[in-house]
């Protein structure tokens, strides 16, 4: 595997509150669904925020998990991830530079978390 070098990703205030709504985390890991089950997708969550500018040059994108007993870490997701071309693509990603981080114990499959990336 080669070692690749990518910008540092800061945390975004606006990000995480996305990321930890309860339809973001519970209900969309649970089914991995890409949208709520009231049709909200990851766009629609982050715009009451204020992260997604006017301007219409930004980017965003999202990682879902979820586990139980020890494979609900975050050693254990974030292996999970990188395990997976589509998630670890999302981490690497150069273009985003923002990153919001959700998750929610106690639901049927355990805790879910939630990913948010954005630029």
């Amino acid at each position: 595997m080669k070692n690749v070098l990518i910008p540092m990703i800061a945390l975004v205030a606006a990000l995480p509150l996305a990321a930890a709504t309860p339809p973001a985390v519970g209900e969309k890991a649970r089914d991995f669904q890409l949208a709520t089950p009231d049709g909200k997708n990851v766009v629609d969550r982050i715009q009451p925020t204020g992260y997604i500018p006017n301007s219409g040059d930004w980017v965003v994108g999202e990682n879902l998990a979820w586990g139980s007993g020890a494979l609900s870490t975050p050693q254990a997701i974030v292996n999970g991830w990188m395990n997976s071309p589509g998630h670890r693509a999302n981490i690497l990603k150069p273009a985003f530079t923002h990153i919001g981080i959700g998750l929610a114990g106690g639901g049927r499959m355990g805790t879910y978390w939630t990913q948010l990336f954005g630029a």
